[in-house]
């Protein structure tokens, strides 16, 4: 029986994938490594691969669009079998599917969407993740001024973000009970640029804010530095990623909630379809679905679900082992379980 029947007999049965993928390599593409989180995502990614038998190759395209289309070929020369590709600009990034596509490539989409019907779409439920943020914050602070800092521009989960948290806030804002004063993006979704459209909006209004909806936990912390330095700390500020200075920051009291979303299993199952894809890239991947992109776009896609963390639940990150409750609990005196 040759490989690919292998691996196909396998995404059916539901067994996990384990040497389907003998002799191949997978390139990881990564917009910008510096940021905390992908870490986690690496040491998933390259975990399901060694367990597939394939090599693990990787670049980090350091926040340029440029750069990661040279990237994507210098991946494809160095023979990767297969591609995950955390875009840095979506709408940049199409060359490198065609160069893709041209040699017989799959491409899985990570993340973040590229909008191609040859891309498989992996990531969480992004608006799901929006709701979840605005939610928290709307419980926690459930009228006056509101501040919505957006993630980058060039990526489409900025606006999937920003519609969920909509969603949410729509009724309140239609009562006059909460006005959104201001909105920006963060280009790059870079912390610096976050507590800088911050300062700004704080300046512009005097100071009168009563809570942000910040999209993910480096803007959170952004918006959280610019916050402390007028002395309003304390305010409701929401995040996303579970980063472990933003875990911190909720056990604390400086951010309201930071929605989890965990990447050993988005590492985990990116390895594993990347590995089945370059097995056989007509192969059905299990648990996933057709999915139709705002644009339009007919995708295969799969979404995997988010959990907020507040100061209310904090012990579900300890409890999967995600972060010590050292780290959780460091300079909290008289915090929330477990810190108490």
């Amino acid at each position: 029986m040759n490989k690919f029947i292998i691996a196909a007999a396998v995404a059916a049965s539901g067994i996990a994938t384990t040497a389907l993928a003998e002799d191949l390599t997978v390139g990881v593409s990564w917009s910008n490594f510096q940021e905390e989180r992908w870490k986690t995502d690496e040491a998933a990614i390259k975990s399901a691969l060694e367990a597939a038998g394939a090599t693990y190759i990787s670049a980090d395209a350091q926040s340029s669009s440029a750069k990661q289309l040279s990237d994507v070929e210098s991946l494809i020369a160095q023979g990767a079998d297969a591609l995950i590709i955390l875009a840095q600009d979506a709408a940049a990034i199409g060359p490198a599917v065609d160069a893709a596509d041209a040699e017989g490539i799959p491409v899985v989409a990570y993340d973040r969407l590229i909008e191609d019907s040859r891309a498989f779409y992996l990531t969480f439920d992004n608006v799901e993740v929006g709701r979840m943020q605005a939610r928290a914050v709307f419980a926690a602070q459930p009228t006056g001024n509101y501040v919505m800092i957006k993630g980058s521009p060039t990526d489409p989960n900025a606006d999937f973000l920003r519609g969920g948290q909509q969603e949410i806030l729509q009724e309140a804002i239609d009562s006059g009970a909460i006005t959104i004063v201001d909105e920006a993006y963060t280009d790059g979704w870079l912390p610096a640029n976050a507590q800088r459209n911050m300062e700004q909006i704080l300046t512009a209004n005097d100071n009168a804010v009563d809570a942000v909806v910040a999209s993910n936990d480096g803007t959170a912390g952004g918006v959280v530095a610019a916050l402390t330095a007028q002395g309003m700390e304390g305010l409701p500020v929401s995040g996303q990623d579970g980063d472990h200075a933003a875990l911190n920051r909720v056990a604390l009291g400086t951010q309201t909630v930071s929605v989890w979303k965990d990447a050993r299993e988005l590492g985990k199952a990116a390895g594993t379809i990347a590995a089945e894809l370059a097995a056989d890239d007509m192969m059905k991947i299990e648990g996933s679905a057709s999915w139709t992109s705002p644009a339009g776009t007919e995708m295969t896609s799969m979404f995997l679900a988010p959990v907020p963390i507040t100061a209310e639940n904090l012990s579900v990150v300890t409890d999967a082992g995600w972060i010590t409750v050292e780290a959780l609990c460091q300079g909290v005196t008289d915090g929330p379980a477990p810190c108490n």
